[in-house]
């Protein structure tokens, strides 16, 4: 007798449980395990906690096409990629060898010689030491003085030394020769196989050429971005958008550092998803329909469909009239949730478009059968227990 009413109090109580759960669907005891809070509790949270400053914005095709629109970058070609490939210059620091002709009978620079059939001849030619331009931008040439050449291509310097030598040399021709380039340089670093400086010529070297002169880089390409600083002029491209576009495959201009980041782009995958972990992506950015196909999907058996959402901290701007007066965070951000309803098959064509950036916190929330099967599996342990005391019992 006393195991039949245990067993009708069981009945009632999952007779309870089941009222509960199909009268009110998104709220269950706090004592039921869950992973996160549901659909309902997320999108109650900009009205019920109105402190938490948070958003919660529905994902449609037009604020997705903002948010790419958002992040936009500005390409190489646009800003610093405009200028052609300069003349070389010599500057301070450089090491050049001038030589210096004169027709015969050579008067200034010539020296007698003595041939093999003993007959005189004229040395028509004469190179001086190599030398090192002064810090003031000045070489040393007998009988021309000290010449400016800083600023100058070598054949300005030729023409200058042929100048001053007019009157004094029979007929000079000059040739200058850079035997050392110290100005007209580019430095390469970071991330790269070796780092290295790598002088410039007048063929103009790009970008990637630089790039393999070091070595190229040391993590996959997929995963890397190039900085150029030119004077105060500092920007970042992914490594992939300039090998796919020659047109970011710039001219490198003298002084240019050039260096190679590997900045790992990663979110972070939450509830009923297939793994939970924290998922890297590739620099030039993946979708929402690549994030869920990377974390094996939602759940069948647990997941609401309804219940998808992204956590970001985001550009007030972007979100327009979404975000109409604002409460921002110290930084300038607006906490915001977007959320997105799988269940509707538009949303898959919207979830191609929408970008997921660095630092994301995707999170699906639980169906709320799951979470009455969980209530209820509790009320079935909990009669079968009784029922076992009761036996005992007797």
């Amino acid at each position: 007798m006393a195991s039949n009413r245990l067993l009708s109090y069981g009945y009632v109580f999952v007779a309870v449980g089941v009222t509960l759960g199909l009268g009110g669907c998104s709220t269950y005891p706090a004592w039921i395990p869950s992973s996160g809070p549901s659909r309902g509790q997320v999108l109650d949270v900009s009205t019920s906690q109105p402190e938490s400053l948070i958003k919660v914005v529905d994902v449609t095709d037009p604020l997705a096409r903002r948010l790419v629109a958002s992040q936009k970058r500005v390409l190489f070609s646009e800003t610093i990629g405009t200028e052609s490939a300069k003349a070389y210059t010599v500057g301070s620091g450089d090491v050049i060898e001038v030589s210096i002709w004169e027709a015969p009978p050579a008067a200034l620079f010539g020296t007698a010689l003595v041939d093999a059939r003993g007959g005189i001849s004229t040395s028509r030619v004469t190179t001086f030491p190599e030398q090192m331009v002064s810090s003031e931008g000045h070489i040393s040439i007998p009988f021309a003085g000290a010449i400016p050449v800083n600023g100058k291509t070598p054949q300005q310097v030729e023409f200058e030394v042929a100048r001053r030598l007019k009157d004094k040399a029979n007929q000079p021709q000059v040739l200058v020769r850079v035997i050392r380039n110290a100005t007209s340089n580019v430095t390469v670093v970071g991330e790269v196989a070796m780092s290295t400086r790598m002088p410039l010529t007048a063929k103009g070297e790009r970008l990637l050429d630089a790039l393999a002169a070091a070595g190229g880089v040391r993590q996959p390409v997929g995963k890397m971005s190039l900085q150029i600083t030119r004077g105060e002029l500092v920007q970042t491209l992914p490594l992939d958008s300039i090998i796919q576009d020659p047109k970011q495959n710039i001219v490198l201009q003298p002084g240019d550092v050039i260096t190679a980041l590997h900045q790992p782009l990663s979110f972070t995958s939450l509830g009923a998803t297939g793994k939970n972990e924290e998922i890297f992506f590739e620099t030039q950015g993946i979708t929402l329909a690549q994030a869920l196909a990377r974390v094996g999907g939602l759940q069948d058996t647990r997941s609401d469909a309804k219940g998808v959402f992204i956590f970001r901290f985001e550009e007030p701007l972007v979100l327009g009239s979404a975000a109409e007066n604002p409460q921002l965070t110290p930084d300038g951000k607006v906490p915001v949730i977007y959320r997105v309803d799988l269940k509707d098959p538009r949303t898959f064509f919207v979830a191609q478009g929408f970008p997921i950036r660095n630092k994301d916190v995707m999170y699906v929330s639980n169906a709320p059968a799951a979470e009455l099967q969980k209530f209820l599996n509790i009320l079935t342990s909990v009669v079968f227990s009784a029922q076992g005391l009761g036996a005992i019992g007797r």
